[in-house]
Parts: C-alpha cells; structure tokens; sequence
C-alpha cells in the first residue's frame, strides 16, 4: 500500500486522494486473489452423480400416477459442504406419502427444512439416509438427467436466459409454435408477446432483465405447461410477485394440472388453504402434522393453526 500511495504522490495527488487511490487498489487485488480461490474451490467439489444410467433408465412415460413415498429421509448438507462428520441433520428421519393427483402443501418456519425437503427430491443433495420412492422407482438408482426432466418446477426466482421467448419456453425445439402460442394465451402473455414484432422471436436478455418479475415466472409456468409433467413444485413461486399474478399463476395450475401431484412450498398461507387436499407441516428438520387443511386448522396446537394465525394477524398490522 505504501508503495501505491508513494506513486499517487508522485502524480501530485493530496493524501487523502492517495489513500483512496491505494484503497481502491487494494480492494480490486483482494477481489482477484478471492476469484482465484473460488475457481480453486469449484475446481474440487465432488461430480453429481451421472446423468444416465443405462441398466436402469426408468420407463418413458414415468411417472404415470405422481406418488411420492419418502422413508425415513434424512439430510446432512454440512457433510457435503465442509466435508465434516458429526454434523446436524437437517431432515431428521422424514416418512411420508404423497399421493398421485393430491395437491401438497409444504409449510413451517424458516430454516424447518422445507427447501431442503425439495432439494432432495431433484437430487440437488443426496440423501444421507433413506430414500425416496417415485411410482415404484427409488430416485438414487437412476440417473440424474432421467430425474429431473420428468420432474416440474416453479422456482421463487424465476431464470430465464439470454436468447429469444421460443428459445426459453422450448429450449430443445420439441413443440411447433402453435403449441407454443397456445401455452402463452393460458400464461396470460400471449398478447404481450404478439405486440412485439419479432413474435417468439422477440429477445429475452440476460436474466430476463427486460421482462417484468411477475412476466419471467409465467414464463416458468409456460415452460411446465409445455412439458406436461406429472409432478409439478412450487418453492415459494408466489413469493415475489404481485397478487395478479398470482391469481394467474394458481388458477392456471388448478385448471392445467388438476390431475397432476402439485408439491407448493408457500409463504402466502391462502396459498395453501384454498389449493392443498394435504398440509405437511415441517420443523427443525421433522414432520410436526401431516392432515388435511381444515382439520389442521380446527385443531388445538396446530402449527399449521399458528402459521395461518401470524399471517393473517401480519397482514392486518401492515393495513393503514
């Protein structure tokens, strides 16, 4: 740093101009030094597991029914992070059933587990003890890819990539744009669309930065259309975007979807209320209730009962 202000200096710079000058500099070779360690790290994270399994690559119309069966889950994320032992679970022996067709409502406190819960079903941890089981087929003995391209979601952050509208709803050209069109007129975009003139064509820049938020997560939700899944999450889609929207978005998966299993992670508490035949109410890692929504309700020391309490008790503390 001495070195940095003694060249300032020389250029006639005052003092403090110089301690600026040298600070500066010497937060921008921090932040390279950073990079190289980060690169380094990435360098050593362990591969997934493989995309394909040849020997056992499930049927290609699975899942047919949409059932979830989760046996005794447990998760230990700091054992993959810090390659540690004796670590805190952060599913503690989860076991339930999900089943076919049924709309499933994830809630609890934050840090219960939920995302956790969601991220183990794509895979995105492994499961450190138990398994889960989609219409027969236990998910860790196949691979990755034959996973995850059968399973929807709707994420809280909608992505969406540097390219054109058809481009982020069909990235691998498998549907005509008829189908396309289609899909954006049950989104609710289809004249938005329409109005520039490109079309499908029109150009999504990077991150969608020149969509709205509430246009990029019905974008997601075109994406599911288009692929039809049978088992559709949510986690959290609701949470950032604006109530018409939301209107949209749940009405769109109620009517689309309404054989499908449908798996919400929510924060808006209606959310859960008015879509779930079932409430799985998580904390600290374990199954506090399982039960559908009205019995939940109308039980005594429920915590589903104590969320719907808080929210509604939030939003009247904010009304003016």
């Amino acid at each position: 740093m001495a070195g940095f202000i003694g060249m300032a200096l020389s250029y006639g710079l005052s003092l403090n101009l110089a301690l600026v000058f040298a600070t500066q500099n010497q937060c921008a070779l921090s932040n390279s030094i950073i990079s190289v360690e980060r690169l380094c790290q990435y360098m050593n994270i362990p591969s997934e597991a493989p995309e394909v399994i040849d020997e056992n690559r499930p049927e290609p119309s699975w899942p047919v029914m949409g059932r979830v069966e989760i046996h005794d889950l447990k998760i230990d994320i700091l054992k993959y992070l810090i390659e540690a032992d004796d670590t805190p679970l952060v599913l503690q022996g989860i076991t339930c059933t999900f089943e076919g067709g049924h709309k499933i409502g994830i809630v609890g406190r934050t840090g219960s587990g939920k995302t956790t819960l969601i991220s183990a079903l794509f895979r995105i941890v492994e499961a450190f003890e138990g398994k889960i089981v989609l219409d027969g087929v236990d998910i860790s003995t196949i691979g990755l890819h034959d996973l995850r391209m059968r399973l929807g979601i709707i994420p809280q952050d909608p992505t969406l990539f540097e390219g054109t509208v058809r481009y982020n709803l069909d990235p691998l050209s498998q549907h005509s744009d008829q189908e396309i069109w289609e899909v954006l007129e049950k989104c609710q975009l289809r004249e938005t669309v329409q109005e520039k003139k490109p079309g499908l064509c029109s150009l999504v820049e990077q991150d969608g930065g020149n969509w709205s938020m509430g246009q990029r997560q019905l974008f997601c939700l075109g994406r599911a259309l288009l692929r039809r899944y049978q088992i559709l999450v949510l986690d959290e889609a609701t949470a950032s975007i604006d109530n018409a929207t939301d209107s949209v978005l749940q009405r769109t998966i109620r009517t689309e979807f309404e054989s499908c299993t449908v798996i919400t992670v929510a924060r808006r508490i209606p959310t859960v209320m008015d879509d779930s035949t079932m409430v799985l109410s998580i904390s600290d890692g374990k199954i506090v209730e399982y039960d559908e929504p009205t019995k939940l309700m109308n039980e005594e020391g429920s915590l589903f009962g104590e969320l719907v309490k808080e929210y509604w008790s939030h939003i009247n503390s904010a009304d003016p």
